[in-house]
């Protein structure tokens, strides 16, 4: 089920990865699918069968990466687990002959040994540079709008205006001084928005320490799946929402800024730019184990970049230390607008018990208890999200459309699959579904009190109850407090939800 987040900066279409005539992939493939069998060894034996195998075609390559990477999140062995991570140590070596255009698909970009061309924001290019140096550099051959440069580079070299803008075909390699060149001129309060004028195309060649294939949390002890993994149909939200409480720690400064350039390089490296991560709270950095190998850091952002009404919170999920994907919260009182990203190789995994940990989570740290999904995440000008049902998927957990016409049309796609075995919803159909927003009211939430509220509808009217106040905790403190603070306020409450 692809649960894509509605604030994702890139959108992309999916690679069919699935169809390939190999027997031994597919011998691989089927064990993402096995699990409570007896242990016999027989995946032991594939895999080592399968270190010795010389797949050369990057559609191979590929697919065999994914499936390593998800058996070493979810191994059945500790012997698994190894076997994954050593096939994976060496792909670099394994890609060097192959078609090197297919591995930038954004479902499967990072892969060791491999490289990537995206266009960065300003924080997170300076962020890649001083950290990988020349992997990083301006992918001049792939620049089709390189005339951005003449105005920037005019500032930082004056005498470029004698090439610059008289000159046809100027030769702005020749003026600039490279990635860390430019990002060391460009300073004060302007850098950022002259950088991200020039939309500059950076090609980063991915070494195998800082890829997917070899990315993760150290030192963690392996969960092992020897049983069934957890169905959809196995999860209530309204239990999960009432189980006992999460630890949670704050980490050290010194960790969450490890952290941190871990989440953003997994992040860049799928071409995903999140606000919070591009802008974190150093200093507020939480952890918490929420059970079967599974951990989340999340945080918010420090003032500076808080936005005006909503409190801003994200994270990254990690299974047996693998980053398998990424949370998303806008908050304001008890509601909370919910992007949940799990990675393409992942999602046969156990989505939805891992959905209502998180939700869990957020309602136990923040105080939110419903929870809205945006029309992108569900489909809405995003086609991937049609593809793999994301509607349902919502659907199944509980959540309900708040349009009327859409419920309506759910009740009746929902009598013709209880009335016709087999029955799936039309493409056209799904579309329709995923024009509006779901919610989902925890237990104890007022029902229906959310249905017609709108961030932006309150925004573009320009009278906000209470902005003072919301102006002053603001600034101050975090903004878990502030959303206790909204949420203790039934007046403001009540103002903010009749606009």
């Amino acid at each position: 089920m692809c649960l894509c987040s509605p604030f994702k900066k890139f959108i992309e279409q999916p690679v069919n990865l699935i169809k390939m005539p190999d027997t031994l992939l597919d011998r691989l493939d089927e064990w993402k699918r096995r699990f409570g069998g007896p242990e016999n060894g027989e995946l032991e034996r594939l895999l080592e069968r399968v270190a010795r195998s010389p797949i050369r075609d990057a559609a191979g390559l590929i697919r065999l990466h994914e499936t390593l990477l998800f058996l070493r999140a979810y191994p059945r062995t500790r012997a698994v687990a190894s076997l994954a991570d050593e096939i994976l140590a060496g792909f670099a070596q394994r890609v060097a002959d192959a078609d090197p255009e297919p591995f930038e698909a954004p479902e499967v970009s990072g892969i060791a040994g491999t490289s990537l061309t995206a266009v960065f924001s300003y924080e997170v290019a300076r962020s890649l540079s001083a950290r990988h140096g020349s992997a990083i550099e301006i992918a001049w051959d792939r620049y089709d709008e390189i005339d951005r440069m003449g105005p920037v580079i005019a500032r930082l070299v004056p005498l470029s205006r004698e090439d610059w803008p008289v000159e046809a075909h100027v030769p702005f390699q020749r003026w600039c001084g490279g990635l860390g060149w430019l990002l060391g001129k460009l300073k004060g309060p302007e850098a950022a928005e002259r950088y991200d004028s020039m939309s500059l195309p950076l090609t980063w060649q991915i070494a195998p320490r800082v890829s997917r294939s070899m990315m993760r949390l150290p030192g963690r002890a392996l969960f092992r799946h020897i049983e069934p993994l957890i169905k959809r149909s196995e999860v209530s939200l309204e239990r999960e929402l009432n189980g006992p409480e999460i630890p949670v720690k704050r980490v050290a400064r010194g960790e969450a800024r490890r952290i941190l350039d871990l989440i953003m390089d997994t992040s860049a490296m799928r071409y995903r730019e999140l606000y919070g991560f591009s802008h974190p709270d150093e200093g507020g950095v939480s952890h918490a184990a929420l059970g079967r190998g599974v951990e989340i850091y999340f945080f918010g952002v420090p003032p500076k970049w808080r936005l005006p009404l909503r409190a801003y919170h994200g994270g990254m999920f990690f299974k047996n230390g693998v980053p398998a994907g990424y949370v998303e919260l806008l908050s304001i009182f008890e509601r909370a607008e919910t992007g949940f990203n799990l990675y393409y190789t992942f999602r046969e995994g156990e989505s939805a018990w891992l959905y209502g940990r998180l939700l869990h989570l957020f309602r136990q740290e923040l105080g939110v208890n419903c929870f809205s999904v945006d029309p992108y995440q569900l489909g809405h000008e995003n086609p991937e999200a049609i593809d793999s049902g994301a509607f349902w998927f919502y659907r199944k957990l509980g959540f309900r459309p708040t349009d009327p016409a859409i419920a309506a049309l759910t009740a009746r796609e929902e009598r013709r699959i209880a009335g016709t075995p087999g029955y799936r919803s039309a493409r056209r159909t799904l579309e329709r579904l995923a024009n509006g927003y779901m919610l989902y009211e925890g237990p104890g939430a007022e029902r229906g009190a959310w249905d017609r509220f709108s961030i932006r509808e309150l925004a573009l009217r320009g009278k906000i109850p209470g902005w003072a106040k919301i102006a002053r905790a603001k600034r101050s403190g975090p903004e878990a407090r502030y959303l206790r603070m909204l949420q203790n306020d039934l007046r403001l409450r009540a103002r903010f939800r009749t606009g």
